[in-house]
């Protein structure tokens, strides 16, 4: 890596992935309160997906970690319009789509870290009233 922003970057790709790859509970647990929508969790995973390809040509990521990361951005593309709405929370006990990227996710981890089991991203506050 040779730019400040691809450690950034990198470093956010895995937390996040550590997410999408974290049991259902632990995925709501990380939520608390906070309402996230579907779209938005899926538009920031996707980002980070195709970023990826860029972080890859610099040597942040190996070749075995894009066809995994290539994996989960293809099924988050694979959720539909009416999918993507409404809180992230209702989608995670709704749509049987969440379990197919959990295990997506996991196998990324495990390749990139030999573990899935990772840290949870700390929640960012959504409202200036949220605790």
């Amino acid at each position: 890596m040779n730019h400040l922003g691809d450690a950034h970057l990198h470093t956010w790709t895995l937390r996040f992935m550590a997410l999408l790859a974290a049991d259902a509970q632990d995925q709501l647990a990380w939520l608390g309160k906070r309402e996230l929508e579907t779209k938005d969790v899926v538009e920031e995973a996707e980002l980070l997906c195709r970023v990826s390809e860029g972080l890859a040509e610099r040597g942040a990521f190996e070749p075995k970690d894009l066809r995994d990361l290539r994996a989960v951005g293809c099924r988050l593309g694979e959720i539909d319009a009416t999918s993507r709405v409404g809180l992230w929370d209702n989608a995670l006990a709704t749509d049987s789509s969440w379990d197919d990227i959990r295990s997506l996710a996991r196998q990324f981890l495990l390749t990139r870290l030999g573990d899935w089991h990772q840290a949870l991203p700390r929640p960012v506050r959504t409202h200036a009233g949220d605790h």
